[in-house]
């Protein structure tokens, strides 16, 4: 009999996950919540048909562990790429505002046709960016190692 993979599998190795269909991008959605990019942090390779975006998300796979031994939450800068692109859009997002911090709440899929359809990234204070994609493929990659969160805090969705 085999079993599923836990997080505490993973210990303290960078993720480096891929999602091809919705199950998997709900892994990816539950792991970016609450992540928090500048604006500048974005990027669109319209050649490569890539979407790219520069987060900081919470090591939700480590808080569990961090209650536990009384140890900060953390942090850890991760890229989160969407290929496949034919067209980007946004709404609520405003590219001149250098200084604007952005706050991803999902990831999404709707569907199109055949393989085509929409990967939305659902952003705090009613804004969204949407990718035109030919197929469904987004990748999630911690880059640097974590560190602690400033707030020291999870995000409150209490009110």
């Amino acid at each position: 009999m085999t079993e599923d993979a836990r997080f505490e599998d993973g210990g303290e190795r960078p993720l480096n996950l891929g999602a091809l269909d919705v199950d998997d991008l709900g892994v990816l959605s539950a792991l970016v919540q609450d992540a928090v990019l500048p604006v500048t942090e974005i990027r669109w390779q319209k050649g490569a048909r890539r979407l790219g975006l520069l987060i900081n998300r919470v090591r939700w796979e480590d808080v569990e562990t961090a209650k536990r031994f009384d140890r900060p939450v953390e942090r850890v800068q991760s890229v989160l790429v969407v290929d496949n692109v034919l067209s980007v859009s946004s709404q609520g997002v405003d590219r001149a505002d250098k200084d604007l911090i952005l706050q991803v709440l999902a990831v999404s899929w709707e569907p199109g046709d055949d393989a085509e359809g929409f990967v939305v990234l659902t952003l705090a204070g009613d804004g969204a960016l949407r990718a035109k994609v030919e197929a469904l493929e987004v990748g999630l990659r911690d880059v640097t190692r974590p560190y602690a969160a400033p707030s020291g805090k999870l995000p409150d969705h209490e009110g």
